[in-house]
């Protein structure tokens, strides 16, 4: 493993996609405000995630390309992690999941797969992974809804379309996987939370951060973890 001049330019790249999540972060949940002005690097206390998420995405942008050999799926993955990094802050700030984020997102994954390798991802696995993830998604948020009535269903509409972003960003071949993974990983951490009482059962927690982070995971390792266990 050796460091060459596209970890640093990816590293800078990483430096620009912090950014550009931080200012968006603060954007979207009143978007009649002025832009960058509201955005403050440096103040710390609650507003301490601007400088995380600057480094957090440097430093995983520069790893990327050690894993991420094939230039297309280098550019493409790296944009897919940029919005959902951008989805995790957003809703863990305001348990909201954008609309504005999010379809042209999907838009922009259905045109990806005609970039990336053929393993990557290519459009019918695109398009079966957004119909699949939407339909799972869309399942369990109706089944919520009966069991746990409209007023403390614990999945949101912004959940059941993450899940069909997810599926067009992995493919039909991944989403499952996705799925599987952002559920357990859910489950676990709000086991924690409850056993540690920082939350009680009437606790309304963000779930979209934990498909998000399951989605990063698999684009970044996702295809190899699928073959090797298809086959």
């Amino acid at each position: 493993m050796s460091i060459s001049v596209l970890h640093v330019i990816w590293l800078l790249v990483g430096v620009l996609a912090g950014i550009v999540v931080n200012a968006l972060a603060d954007y979207l949940p009143s978007s009649s405000a002025p832009l960058w002005p509201q955005w403050r690097m440096w103040r710390w206390g609650k507003r301490q995630r601007p400088l995380l998420v600057l480094v957090g995405t440097a430093v995983l942008f520069f790893f990327l390309p050690f894993w991420l050999a094939e230039p297309a799926n280098l550019v493409f993955n790296s944009l897919y992690i940029t919005i959902l990094i951008l989805i995790i802050v957003t809703d863990l700030e305001h348990k909201l999941i954008f609309n504005v984020v999010i379809y042209p997102a999907t838009i922009l994954a259905l045109i990806g797969s005609f970039f990336v390798t053929p393993d990557e991802n290519s459009l019918g696995l695109a398009a079966l992974g957004a119909v699949v993830g939407l339909l799972i998604f869309g399942g369990l948020y109706f089944l919520a809804n009966l069991i746990y009535g409209h007023d403390r269903v614990p999945l949101g509409l912004g959940d059941v379309k993450l899940a069909m972003l997810l599926g067009a960003m992995l493919g039909f071949h991944r989403i499952f996987f996705c799925l599987f993974w952002g559920i357990i990983l859910g489950g676990v951490i709000t086991l924690l939370l409850l056993l540690s009482r920082r939350v009680n059962r009437g606790t309304a927690l963000p779930y979209g951060q934990y498909l998000a982070l399951s989605g990063i995971a698999f684009l970044i390792r996702g295809a190899d973890y699928a073959q090797n266990f298809l086959s």
